[in-house]
């Protein structure tokens, strides 16, 4: 008995871990879909100059790799997590955030743009600080994560402030994503998250002001 409970226990981990690769694969080959209506759809697609169009395109390539980001910390967080409760919350969270990412790749195609080649390795980096944030127990697990989404809506609202005022199409989908981001930090924080330090958000803003500046351009 000892050993079918043990094995079966070992089956569970490498069942995640397929779970967990296979996520990784969708989320950076595959078109993601979405639920919900691609926010500012049926508003006019308004003349943009060029240089207007490549800015635009640029900050939804941001945008979209923050989405890649969330994924994969979500991934990592939910695998371990050690409620099912805050599991299932986080997998709720990701689904939303699933659709986000559908939603900046149509806009990224939509103004000629492009996703940034360094993907892979912003879903690897994100993959592992989820998971480690799970080990650390799911308080700090669910503090991370607020303290993620209060940044990712701090960048969306300046990115209403750069982005095009004609461009209605990108800042509809900025703006409905700025509040499901809101939703996130405020559910993590029912669900019994903490406040993280100080220095630890200062990395983190650092950090993420390095992939954002690189994500403009690469």
């Amino acid at each position: 008995m000892e050993r079918t409970e043990s094995g079966g226990v070992v089956m569970l981990n490498v069942d995640k871990l397929i779970i967990g690769f296979d996520s990784a694969l969708r989320t950076l080959l595959a078109p993601a879909n979405t639920v919900r209506p691609v926010p500012g759809k049926d508003l006019p697609e308004n003349a943009l100059s060029e240089i207007e169009k490549r800015e635009s395109a640029a900050l939804m390539r941001i945008n979209h790799v923050g989405e890649v980001c969330a994924q994969a910390l979500y991934q990592g967080q939910a695998l371990t997590a050690r409620n099912e409760q805050v599991r299932q919350a986080l997998d709720q969270a990701a689904r939303e955030e699933t659709e986000h990412l559908a939603w900046t790749e149509r806009r990224i195609v939509e103004l000629d743009g492009r996703k940034s080649y360094l993907n892979p390795l912003w879903y690897g980096g994100s993959f592992a600080l989820g998971l480690v944030a799970g080990v650390l127990g799911d308080k700090w697990n669910l503090g991370f994560l607020a303290e993620t989404e209060r940044q990712v809506e701090a960048h969306l609202a300046d990115h209403l402030q750069r982005l095009p005022h004609q461009d209605v199409r990108s800042r509809a989908i900025v703006t409905q994503m700025k509040t499901d981001e809101a939703c996130h930090a405020t559910m993590a924080v029912s669900h019994g998250g903490g406040q993280l330090p100080a220095p630890v958000r200062r990395v983190m803003k650092f950090s993420s002001g390095i992939m954002t500046r690189t994500a403009y351009w690469v």
